[in-house]
C-alpha cells in the first residue's frame, strides 16, 4: 500500500450495535456551515463556538481514548484538548436546543471540527439527520486543570514505516513521536510534534509549522497518560 497521509478521523474506535441505527453522513456530504471562533471569556472557563459532529456505530462498544467504552446511546463526547471528565453543555446554534454531556474521547481530527458527539447527544440537540451542526460549547465542570501538555498532530498514516519516516525528517529540529490508533477500518499512526505547556502556545506552534513546512490541516491535542 503506498503513502496515505489522513489528515482527519474520527476520534475513538468501536463496533456496530444496532443495524436499525442511522450511520452519519457520508464524507463527500456539503461542509458544515463556518462559525467565527469564540475563545475562553476567562481564566478557568472555556467557552467555544464551532462545528459539532456525532459518531455511533461502528465504533459502539470499543475502547475510547479514555480508557472507557463508547456507548453511543451516553451522553459521552470527544474533544481534542478539554480534560477527560469534563461535563460540556452543548447548544445547537440553529434550533437552541441544548444538552450536557462528558468528555472521554479525542476527535473529531477533521478541519473545521469542534466536538463530537455521541448519538444520544446528538439526537437530544436535533442534529443527526443533518450529521453536522454549529454549536456553542460552554464548559460545565471539570476535575482537572485546563493546563496541562499539548502536541500538535501533522499527519496520520496508515503504514508505520511512513510515519517513522515524517517522523525522522521532523526530528532533526522538533521533538516527534508517532501514535498507534486502533480505527475500526484498520490502525493509524498519528505524528505529533511538541510538547508544549499551554494550549495557545500549541496553536502558536502549529501555525509555525504550517509557515515552516507547509503543512495544512494541523490539529492541537491534548497528551494524555503516558503520550
Amino acid at each position: 500500500m503506498g503513502v496515505l497521509l489522513l489528515f482527519g478521523g474520527a476520534g475513538c474506535a468501536h463496533k456496530p450495535a444496532r443495524a436499525s441505527v442511522p450511520a452519519p453522513p457520508a464524507p463527500a456530504a456539503p461542509s458544515a456551515p463556518a462559525v467565527p471562533p469564540e475563545r475562553a471569556l476567562a481564566p478557568g472557563t472555556y467557552v467555544e463556538r464551532g462545528v459539532a459532529s456525532w459518531y455511533g456505530a461502528p465504533f459502539h462498544g470499543r475502547q475510547s481514548s479514555s480508557g472507557e467504552i463508547f456507548d453511543m446511546n451516553r451522553f459521552v463526547a470527544a474533544h481534542r484538548t478539554l480534560p477527560f471528565g469534563s461535563i460540556v453543555r452543548v447548544t445547537n446554534l440553529n434550533n437552541g436546543k441544548h444538552t450536557e454531556v462528558r468528555i472521554i474521547d479525542r476527535g473529531p481530527f477533521i478541519e473545521g471540527r469542534l466536538i463530537d458527539l455521541s448519538l444520544a447527544a446528538a439526537h437530544a440537540i436535533d442534529m443527526v439527520g443533518t450529521g453536522v451542526a454549529p454549536v456553542r460549547v460552554e464548559l460545565v465542570s471539570s476535575t482537572s486543570p485546563l493546563t496541562g501538555a499539548f502536541s500538535v498532530q501533522v499527519g496520520a498514516f496508515q503504514q508505520r514505516k511512513n510515519a517513522d519516516r515524517l517522523r525522522a525528517d521532523l526530528s532533526r529540529r522538533y521533538p516527534v513521536f508517532v501514535q498507534d490508533y486502533a480505527a475500526p477500518a484498520g490502525r493509524l499512526y498519528r505524528v505529533r510534534v511538541g510538547r508544549l505547556a499551554t494550549q495557545q502556545a500549541a496553536e502558536h506552534f502549529a501555525a509555525q509549522l504550517t509557515r515552516e513546512r507547509g503543512f495544512h490541516n494541523t490539529f492541537v491535542v491534548r497528551l494524555d497518560g503516558l503520550q
